[in-house]
């Protein structure tokens, strides 16, 4: 059954709709009435009417087609709910509600239930979980106020989350980037819907370039191997990054009183992602900072990287966090020095990193960017501009932009926050270049970039 009624339904029904500001209900109720593109019928048997709309005693009394359920009422309520929910037709459901598994028998005992009222004919998110975000259609099932948590554009960049908060926490620091993230869906117990379920629905979504997974840990027998096979499939068509929390004794005990998961030993973890092609990130800013290179760069042929600076330290800099994850910084030949130093000042240093000094300007860069970066000396590029120097103005963002037709990924490092930086930063991401301010960021992201790559050329040799 095909989980486009889960995340791109015409009609939902909120079940456990409220005008009671502060409640997880209002929250809901207000994002959609505001927000969705289609159908909203609201369900609650002691209010009449809710910001204006009409209100059902219960689901089955909508007089028209539901494809989407939201629960939003207490726990032990849910299994009769969910019959009534098969009795109109309805596809699909995210239970919001708590109190299930995660909080011990008698909960697992409740989850058992909803599953046998489900019949299979419908399919459930949750429960414990904050529901599914869809930029496209204004789905927005994530109760937190948009004060408290901003959401991002749509964008190429699709995340699965095990957990609620975290989900939110990332939708609230993708924003304030600008990071654009389409699709957004938090699982948490997976009575039913699961992962590898999401993961095959993401491959398929044209509008899907990268998918992120948070996860915590797996809770049933043979999901392993599922889940496995499953990014092993995808990862031929499209990257998943992976942050596997819950790595440690201690942190394995928090994840089972979290989502009833187990977290399991990571070196387990740690082979089946290696296994399947899916890259591995430290944590969550990371994988959103890869993701970003994996949404918007080219793949390179190699593992050499060009480095353009406008500041020696900085280029040093760049050297020993670019070998640290692998990849390389080679001397330029004689010859393209010779060139370089046509229109480069005496005193730059020209073998790679390529350091322009205090005297740098827009076309010292564009230079250099239009010398080596066709040349089959390097695979890709980094380069570090500060909006500092009196010869640097946003205008390199166009000179870098354009420098796109050669078909090589480049990503730019930047730390300054004046206008003129802001400015720069703001045309590079808007023209398809990403930007970081840590170079360390700015070296993994061209690692993940290497290490898909590295997978394509051994999925397509397999």
């Amino acid at each position: 059954m095909s989980l486009d009624e889960l995340i791109n339904p015409r009609s939902v029904a909120i079940i456990g709709a409220t005008d009671r500001e502060g409640s997880v209900g209002f929250e809901i109720t207000r994002n959609l009435v505001t927000k969705f593109k289609g159908n909203i019928y609201l369900v609650n048997p002691s209010k009449g009417e809710i910001m204006g709309l009409k209100v059902y005693r219960s689901i089955e009394e909508v007089p028209h087609g539901v494809d989407l359920s939201i629960i939003v009422t207490p726990a032990h309520t849910v299994p009769e709910i969910i019959s009534q929910c098969v009795n109109k037709g309805v596809k699909a459901a995210i239970i919001i509600s708590g109190g299930f598994s995660e909080v011990g028998e008698e909960g697992a005992r409740l989850e058992r239930e909803v599953l046998r009222r489900a019949q299979g004919r419908l399919r459930i998110l949750g429960p414990n979980c904050i529901g599914v975000y869809n930029a496209y259609n204004g789905l927005d099932t994530f109760f937190i106020n948009p004060q408290r948590m901003e959401r991002p554009k749509p964008g190429p960049i699709a995340l699965i989350s095990q957990s609620g908060a975290v989900a939110a926490a990332i939708l609230d620091w993708a924003a304030r980037r600008g990071i654009g993230i389409g699709l957004a869906v938090n699982y948490g117990n997976k009575i039913d819907i699961n992962e590898a379920e999401l993961l095959e629905y993401f491959a398929r979504d044209p509008r899907v370039r990268v998918i992120v997974m948070y996860m915590e840990g797996l809770k049933y027998p043979g999901e392993g191997r599922k889940l496995m096979e499953t990014m092993k499939r995808i990862t031929k068509v499209k990257p998943i990054v992976v942050y596997k929390a819950g790595i440690t004794k201690s942190s394995g005990r928090a994840v089972k009183s979290h989502t009833a998961a187990l977290a399991g030993s990571y070196e387990m973890y740690r082979a089946m992602f290696r296994q399947a092609g899916a890259i591995e990130a430290n944590n969550l800013t990371d994988a959103f900072d890869m993701a970003k290179a994996l949404a918007t760069q080219p793949l390179p042929r190699g593992n050499r990287v060009l480095v353009i600076t406008d500041s020696g330290g900085a280029g040093v800099q760049a050297v020993d966090n670019l070998e640290a994850v692998g990849l390389s910084v080679p001397e330029l030949p004689q010859e393209t020095q010779e060139l370089l130093s046509k229109v480069l000042p005496p005193f730059a240093a020209k073998s790679n990193p390529i350091d322009l000094t205090g005297s740098a300007t827009d076309e010292m860069y564009r230079h250099v960017i239009n010398t080596v970066l066709p040349t089959d000396m390097v695979d890709m590029a980094l380069i570090i501009a500060q909006m500092q120097l009196p010869g640097m103005t946003p205008g390199l963002a166009e000179y870098i932009i354009e420098a796109r037709r050669y078909g090589k990924p480049m990503v730019v490092y930047g730390v300054s926050i004046n206008d003129d930086a802001r400015t720069f930063k703001a045309k590079l991401e808007e023209g398809g270049v990403p930007t970081y301010d840590r170079l360390e960021t700015a070296a993994k992201a061209l690692s993940a970039l290497f290490q898909y790559s590295r997978i394509s050329k051994s999925n397509a040799q397999s």
